[in-house]
């Protein structure tokens, strides 16, 4: 503590000199380093113009001031428009009298040490010309060697002024070469990966949805400098955006092969008006860098989420039974009692009511109807919901329930009374995507709403114990009564105010676990993901098409926040659905009372050893061994941080005739330790598929070097080994 004390006394010495020095006509240059344990990123202040540069990014410097050497100062930390920038800005914007310009000076910094782990630098920049000020703040986790990075822009001119770019990170590279890996998609095919050559011009990724954001594109990307990198060869740096709304990556490769990279929310039809002495601040880019390729990069970002990203991502979670593929629409009081016994019969901690309990004046008996109306249905559940938690209570498991507050269906009893609550554009004809439209959240009323529909249900029934919190259609035709001629601030006024609304659900509720839906996966980011405990990956359960789809998701987000379900979708075997979604947050959604009673044994099993072994998947460093894309297999292990535990997931996705796997070298492992390998999940009969591994022991530098015999020559079949020292 001491130590620490002294060293902030010192940076406020020498940010105090530093804002003399600015004030009297900068001499030398300033060096300022943000980095983490293992990485560096430096930035200068050119002392003969006072502009900010970006001076160098990557691995550790035994020896910052070396940079000082270097006669080119870098590239702009966070150029502007109108001046003498001829490349992409990262802030654009016209002052009340119109002029188009902005320059950007340094002023002075200053660094917060909140904790050992966390060192927070801000850097203010103003207009030597205008009252504008824009202050860069970085975030470094120094253990898991992640950078967040963040933007406040506030202007103290007599009238408003309008900023029309406003990045939240400006980041410069210099290699011979980049490769982009970007993830899209659609509903039921999230997360497709696919890596591209960046060339000279501009590359952008982004969205311009609304809400359901990421529909198409997912807020994520790998840059892989030089050469392309696989999971544990190469320089790259992994990124992602913490905004729930549109977003936009631009990577823009110079004439010198220079690249550089904007992130931020998308400014795409959003101009913002900045009112004299307000701030507007950016959501945070999220970045880690790796030389030891993208597995390193994977296991730096779970650390950080786990610890700082996701709500109680270092806790335990309640695996569910979830009703939708058993009753859809049509169930009742007794047919939801019957389901709670399954929940108890097969091991399981919560059953999660989906769609279909709310309204009666329209009914929701599809999804026609009903969105906008949440009171119970008194047809189908005539006791209302408090009788489902005594019910579940009694069994002694947890009782949950499905929303969608942000939307409403024009068959609705809130459509009829509040027709001004809703997005859609005057003289136009109304455009429905799922029956439906969505709410007006930059509404003070709305918000009001919005939060007293969730906080209602949970004061009325304070047993409920889970919560899948649903976001179905994007916004189109969007107009917003409330903002008048502020159309252009609903995007970002939105997201913020769901946020607003979630920050107060959280201070009342906050460790209520919530599961973060949005048609499947069109809503996965690190600004939702503070306020929920985890995520549905995808509507498509098909536990082939999940192995692709969580294989994406893990490069970004730990599997403790990824949900996975055993369904009806798919024709492969209940073990392989259920190792499939072993690999992450487990649950079932498929009816109990079709199981044979070798599928229920089976189910039984699985779920103990799954609840036995959970921390260490959840926890874990993951390490990914044989890509999907790469092969017809996909294997991979996780380690906890002792390295006495481990397990191995091996899926055979296709196998050709006479095709044989070479053995699999596992990673994380202590070379001194001698392991164990036990297959688990084995069918009742006893069969092990997995050869003649299970029961042997080999030691670590064994398995490291040599390798294990897994999965089978057999199309759609798997194994799940437990590795114990």
């Amino acid at each position: 503590m001491k130590k620490i004390l002294l060293s902030l006394i010192f940076l406020y010495s020498i940010s105090s000199l530093l804002i003399g020095q600015t004030q009297a006509g900068l001499q030398k240059d300033i060096l300022i380093s943000t980095g983490t344990s293992n990485v560096d990123l430096v930035y200068k202040v050119n002392g003969r113009d006072g502009r900010l540069y970006q001076s160098y990014i990557g691995a550790k410097l035994g020896n910052l001031l070396s940079l000082n050497q270097i006669r080119d100062a870098g590239h702009l930390a966070y150029a502007t428009f109108g001046t003498d920038n001829l490349f992409e800005p990262a802030i654009r914007m016209t002052h009340n009298d119109g002029n188009p310009s902005l320059e950007l000076k340094y002023v002075s910094h200053n660094v917060e040490k909140p904790n050992a782990n966390i060192t927070i630098t801000h850097i203010l920049l103003k207009d030597p010309e205008y009252p504008v000020e824009v202050t860069l703040n970085i975030k470094s986790f120094s253990a898991e060697d992640v950078i967040e990075q963040w933007v406040e822009i506030v202007q103290k001119e007599a009238k408003p002024l309008t900023i029309y770019n406003y990045a939240s990170s400006m980041l410069h590279f210099d290699a011979s070469k980049y490769w982009l890996t970007q993830f899209h998609g659609d509903w039921a095919e999230e997360m497709k990966m696919q890596e591209n050559e960046l060339t000279s011009g501009i590359k952008i990724l982004d969205t311009k949805l609304g809400t359901r954001a990421h529909m198409y594109q997912t807020p994520v990307f790998f840059l892989s400098l030089n050469e392309k990198s696989d999971e544990n060869n190469g320089e790259l740096i992994a990124g992602t955006l913490g905004w729930s709304g549109n977003f936009q990556f631009l990577f823009e490769v110079d004439e010198k092969n220079s690249l550089r990279v904007i992130s931020g929310i998308n400014p795409f039809a959003s101009e913002y008006t900045l009112q004299p002495g307000k701030v507007f601040k950016t959501p945070s880019f999220i970045f880690t860098y790796s030389n030891q390729g993208k597995g390193l990069a994977s296991r730096n970002l779970h650390h950080w989420a786990t610890s700082y990203g996701i709500l109680d991502g270092n806790g335990p979670r309640m695996l569910l039974l979830n009703n939708w593929e058993t009753t859809y629409f049509k169930f009742d009081e007794p047919k939801l009692n019957g389901l709670l016994d399954d929940t108890k019969k097969m091991g399981l901690d919560v059953f999660l009511l989906d769609d279909g309990w709310f309204a009666n004046k329209y009914p929701r008996n599809d999804d026609k109807a009903g969105l906008g109306d949440w009171q119970e249905n008194k047809t189908k559940l005539p006791d209302g919901l408090g009788y489902l938690v005594k019910e579940a209570d009694k069994r002694g498991v947890k009782f949950g329930i499905w929303i969608e507050p942000e939307m409403v269906n024009p068959k609705s009893e809130l459509y009829e009374s509040h027709p001004d609550w809703i997005l859609k554009l005057p003289n136009r004809p109304e455009h429905y995507y799922r029956n439906q439209l969505v709410l007006d959240l930059t509404n003070p009323k709305v918000q009001e709403f919005v939060y007293n529909t969730v906080d209602g249900m949970l004061t009325k029934n304070p047993g409920i114990a889970f919560i899948k919190w649903d976001c179905n259609r994007m916004m189109t035709n969007a107009y917003s009564v409330y903002l008048k001629d502020k159309q252009s601030q609903l995007y970002i006024d939105y997201v913020n105010n769901l946020y607003n609304v979630l920050d107060r659900l959280r201070q009342k509720y906050p460790h209520l676990p919530i599961m973060l839906c949005s048609g499947g996966g069109g809503r996965v980011d690190y600004g939702a993901l503070r306020y929920f405990t985890d995520f549905w990956a995808s509507d498509d359960t098909d536990p082939l098409e999940r192995i692709y789809i969580q294989w994406g998701y893990s490069y970004f987000f730990p599997s403790v926040s990824v949900c996975n379900h055993i369904t009806s979708w798919g024709k492969q075997s209940l073990k392989f659905k259920t190792d499939v979604a072993m690999m992450g947050k487990m649950g079932y959604d498929i009816p109990v009372n079709e199981l044979t009673e070798k599928e229920l044994k089976f189910s039984q099993d699985a779920i103990a050893n799954y609840k036995r072994l959970s921390d260490i998947i959840w926890h874990g460093d993951l390490y990914r061994l044989a890509s999907p894309y790469e092969g017809n297999r996909a294997v991979l292990m996780y380690v906890n941080s002792a390295k006495n535990k481990a397990v191995l997931f091996a899926y055979t996705l296709n196998a050709r005739y006479g095709e044989s796997f070479n053995r699999i070298r596992l990673q994380g492992l202590d070379p001194a330790k001698t392991y164990k390998i036990q297959e688990i999940n084995v069918p009742t009969e006893g069969k092990h598929t997995g050869g003649s591994e299970s029961g042997k022991t080999y030691s670590g530098d064994y398995l490291m070097k040599i390798g294990l015999n897994a999965g089978s020559s057999t199309a759609l079949t798997s194994n799940v080994f437990e590795i114990t020292e």
